[in-house]
């Protein structure tokens, strides 16, 4: 079965082509700049064939039109008719409380995710322009959602409530809801695999460290608490976003910079982390040179960031009564030895024994980094949010044909 997997964003559209259930990957690309001057698409086929094209991609049925010709193409396609697409998977950020696992593509599910649109509004737009445009171009194409937030919906109501009025919650639907669900879905299943243990039988920490950044305590195989809140600011320090910040704190801040709501909004979500302490960058490694070079707030972002993932990692083991595996996955989880060596620091007190010299310069890779003694193992496991958009599309579509 070839699945085509669609990760829209406001101006871009990640995709890739997968055969299903042997997980080849026949094509990926991206059609970046949607709207914007400069749009183009880049394509890689599995035999190292690559394309960019560059052209006028005005909203994102065009740029999926393109992908769709490029696909199909006699030169860099994989395919040799659209009729061989069998279905098409997309990512959706935020369902709300509406789904607690991947569905089929219905009429009603599009109204349900419209009405979460309040909850995610710079990310849910975007995906629905992603189903909204393969119901015009492959109307007969089976498709299903996969969202960011089902994952935690196993969360109890005393970790994903708010203090606040219950009214707020009854009324708006204020809750912590918590995101990248597919990802510490998927390195908490795969680990297990790899290290043959029951995965309903273990405490888990899983930390998703990228750009956005979030920690989830998984016991028994569900998502019991995550840093995440309703929206992906809450949490750990990241990029551009603050992570947990007093509410009273942004309060003064709008208050004496004289400030709108959407301004402020703007500010913690794109001008704060560790590139608004910094004043550097929102990449790691160019803080990790700043501060080998000298530069003090650079330093601290670093101090910061590793500060606050090892404390969500302390809080969750309290809250689970232990852990057994903790796992470093995303961008910076995978692949900068440097943060898991500070995250780690301090941490032998759980019953780790975290082997550094091993950590060093490991990039990732599928790696057990403790030693055979100690109690609770770390590894790097890499994620791949795409392959399990393509399983859960694989078995939704397949089980409704027999």
């Amino acid at each position: 079965m070839k699945i085509i997997v669609l990760n829209c964003g406001s101006s871009s559209i990640k995709y890739q082509l997968i055969d299903m259930p042997k997980a080849e990957l026949l094509a990926k690309g991206l059609v970046d700049k949607i709207g914007l001057k400069g749009s183009a698409i880049k394509h890689k086929r599995n035999d190292g064939a690559e394309l960019k094209l560059e052209g006028e991609i005005l909203d994102h049925q065009s740029g999926i039109e393109y992908l769709l010709g490029v696909l199909v193409s006699d030169q860099y396609g994989s395919i040799k008719d659209l009729e061989e697409i069998d279905a098409v998977g997309h990512r959706v950020v935020h369902a709300g409380e509406k789904f607690g696992g991947s569905v089929s593509i219905s009429k009603e599910v599009i109204e349900a995710l419209e009405e979460c649109i309040d909850l995610a509004p710079l990310h849910n737009p975007p995906n629905l322009e992603g189903i909204y445009s393969i119901t015009q171009l492959l109307p007969a194409v089976p498709q299903v959602g996969v969202f960011d937030t089902a994952f935690h919906q196993t969360m109890p109501e005393y970790a994903y409530l708010y203090g606040i009025p219950y009214s707020l919650y009854e009324k708006h639907r204020i809750r912590r809801y918590g995101f990248h669900g597919t990802s510490h879905r998927f390195v908490s299943q795969r680990a297990c695999e790899v290290l043959e243990e029951d995965i309903e039988k273990l405490k888990i920490i899983t930390c998703h460290l990228g750009n956005g950044a979030s920690v989830t305590a998984i016991k028994n195989g569900k998502s019991v608490d995550t840093s995440m809140g309703m929206t992906p600011i809450e949490g750990l320090i990241m990029g551009t976003r603050c992570g947990d910040l007093d509410a009273g704190a942004l309060f003064q801040i709008i208050s004496k910079e004289e400030i709108s709501i959407p301004v402020a909004n703007r500010l913690v979500n794109k001008h704060s982390g560790v590139l608004g302490v910094s004043g550097v960058s929102s990449d790691m490694r160019d803080l990790e040179i700043a501060s080998e070079e000298g530069n003090r707030r650079a330093e601290v972002a670093l101090e910061m960031y590793a500060y606050r993932v090892r404390k969500y990692i302390g809080s969750y083991a309290a809250a689970m009564g232990g852990v057994d595996l903790i796992i470093f996955t995303g961008g910076v989880g995978e692949n900068d030895f440097s943060t898991r060596k500070n995250v780690m620091k301090g941490l032998d007190f759980l019953g780790i024994d975290f082997d550094f010299d091993k950590n060093h310069k490991l990039r990732g890779e599928e790696t057990l980094l403790t030693k055979p003694e100690s109690k609770v193992k770390v590894m790097i496991v890499p994620t791949n949010e795409e392959l399990v958009i393509a399983t859960d599309t694989y078995e939704i579509v397949g089980e409704a044909r027999t």
